[in-house]
């Protein structure tokens, strides 16, 4: 692949993880270079996947003490896991110009009444920040699209996206079609 094939990442986040989905354009045609899944937390940490659940249940000072030792991990495990995949690309000559990070939602958890249901939004916004976060300390510029949104935008192109899958090797489920969408329209 020439130096100045433009590349985007995609990546589709998840609790704890994130489907990742490397293009390589050009911006009409692009193909799939590889999909991965990259770590958020620390996989020997259960905790570490929903930080904000430590929290329910539990008497509030020891709760606080909790969530922020275990959103502190997160953070330094992501940034780890983020730069170690952009070093990986870059080692092998791929120039990632930007990313499209797809999430659920980007509802303020402050919003939400149900402790429960807070908590997950609490997550979901804590690792699409450490996403975005690592990716600006990368020099990748990203933006974020909520996935129900992105498919109203990328409609034209879902047969195209489902197409892209046909020479991946393993699973081309709903969340690498939403990265690898995600990564096109970031090209």
């Amino acid at each position: 692949m020439p130096p100045s094939t433009p590349c985007a990442l995609g990546f589709r986040i998840k609790s704890g993880w994130a489907t990742t989905v490397l293009l390589a354009g050009p911006a009409k045609s692009p193909r799939v270079v590889e999909c991965r899944v990259t770590l958020l937390a620390d996989p020997d940490d259960p905790e570490a996947r929903q930080p904000y659940h430590a929290g329910l249940d539990t008497h509030e000072s020891r709760a606080l003490k909790a969530v922020k030792r275990l959103v502190k991990a997160v953070e330094r495990f992501a940034h780890r896991s983020v730069a170690r995949l952009l070093a990986d690309y870059r080692a092998a000559g791929y120039r990632v110009r930007a990313a499209g990070i797809v999430v659920g939602s980007v509802i303020d958890p402050a919003r939400i009444p149900n402790d429960h249901i807070r908590a997950h939004a609490e997550e979901g916004r804590l690792f699409r920040r450490v996403v975005e976060e690592g990716l600006r300390k990368g020099r990748v510029s990203a933006r974020v699209m909520v996935e129900k949104e992105l498919w109203v935008k990328g409609a034209r192109l879902r047969k195209r996206v489902a197409a892209l899958g046909e020479n991946v090797e393993g699973p081309w489920r709903a969340e690498e079609k939403a990265a690898a969408l995600a990564a096109w329209m970031a090209l």
